[in-house]
């Protein structure tokens, strides 16, 4: 099933739009190649990223952390909270959305201090 600009895998949502229409473009071909659709979705992520993120230097970096008994959203060796909730859910909405239209990189962490996953919005 090729994929558009309007009806894409929810894998893609949070993409910038230049990865995402990247990564629809590359997926297609991979179908059309005879690809899985599940390897085609991921292969063409990874290669949309690599792409149009020129290995994302200069991009602002993100951080969601736990800091005394909030959840904050702050640049990366910031001292000061950007966005701050009681919850990791209600924070990540919110901080997607402002990472995105900052064109940054977001890593958001568990309660304990470790990385759990990056986000290249």
């Amino acid at each position: 099933m090729p994929w558009s600009k309007n009806d894409y895998p929810d894998s893609m949502k949070n993409l910038p739009d230049n990865v995402r229409n990247k990564a629809i473009e590359i997926a297609n071909a991979l179908l059309d190649d005879g690809y899985e659709e599940g390897r085609s979705i991921a292969i063409a992520i990874d290669r949309a990223r690599s792409s149009e993120g020129k290995n994302n230097e200069g991009r602002p970096r993100y951080e969601v952390k736990h800091k005394n008994d909030q959840w904050v959203l702050q640049k990366e060796n910031g001292k000061r909270a950007i966005l701050s909730k009681e919850t990791k859910q209600s924070l990540l909405s919110e901080a997607k959305e402002y990472v995105k239209e900052h064109e940054g990189i977001l890593t958001i962490y568990q309660e304990n201090g470790d990385k759990d996953h990056t986000l290249y919005e």
